[in-house]
């Protein structure tokens, strides 16, 4: 069953990983809005792949830990359509031992991933459920599943989104609105390649490699997608049996 097609939202859709989810829509033929916060040239870039491949998409920018800003923004969005798709891949790191962990950090942290939850996420819910069908996505990460040293700060907020993704599903499920998060492991980028080497990750992943961001994109888009409508309130891991 082919999807007909949606409005979607990816948060942080300027990143490796948001990009690869923004394409992944936008060839299943929905009209992705692309998000940045300050990286609005990667988003335009985004945004003009999908439509040089004959898909529709727009930029988008914001903070997401800024309430009113995006309530704005999404308002101005959903009163050309309802968004019925949300993917909220927004996210930063800021690593440290928790004994030296600055406020600023841990406050950072939790505030992208578990503010900046709210502040799309629920604007959007009263256009969503109007339309009786709807999907929204959030990435997670197994260090919220299993910890990891010098990540209590993104361990909690990501098990916090976790914890609200389960609850959420239950508000919604008589709706046709399925809730779920993603929660990858080592996936190939910059940034991690710059962290793990192949022999550390064939130590620390039972698969021996990093995931790639069309992987987790691919998982995404089958979520996003009319065959997973009796999927709901699940973490799915993709870590290659690290969790």
């Amino acid at each position: 069953m082919s999807a007909a097609p949606k409005r979607a939202l990816v948060t942080g859709g300027s990143g490796s990983l948001g990009a690869a989810i923004c394409r992944r829509l936008g060839a299943a033929g929905h009209f992705v809005y692309v998000h940045a916060n300050r990286r609005h040239e990667e988003a335009h870039a985004v945004a003009r792949s999908i439509m040089d491949s004959g898909g529709q998409a727009k930029a988008v920018a914001f903070d997401v830990t800024d309430t009113e800003t995006a309530r704005t923004v999404l308002q101005e969005l959903v009163d050309e359509a309802p968004i019925q798709i949300l993917v909220n891949c927004a996210g930063v790191h800021d690593d440290a031992a928790f004994p030296g962990m600055s406020v600023q950090q841990w406050r950072r942290v939790l505030d992208v991933s578990i503010n900046g939850f709210y502040n799309v996420t629920q604007p959007l819910m009263l256009p969503m459920i109007r339309t009786r069908w709807g999907r929204v996505i959030s990435l997670s990460s197994v260090t919220a599943l299993i910890g990891n040293r010098g990540q209590v700060n993104y361990a909690a907020a990501k098990g916090a989104l976790n914890a609200a993704t389960k609850s959420l599903s239950l508000e919604l499920a008589s709706r046709g609105i399925t809730v779920n998060a993603v929660a990858p492991g080592i996936i190939s980028s910059m940034m991690s390649d710059s962290v793990f080497d192949p022999v550390a990750i064939a130590d620390l992943v039972p698969m021996k490699r990093a995931g790639t961001a069309d992987e987790v994109a691919s998982l995404v888009a089958y979520l996003a997608s009319p065959e997973a409508g009796y999927i709901t309130g699940q973490v799915i891991s993709i870590s290659g049996g690290l969790a």
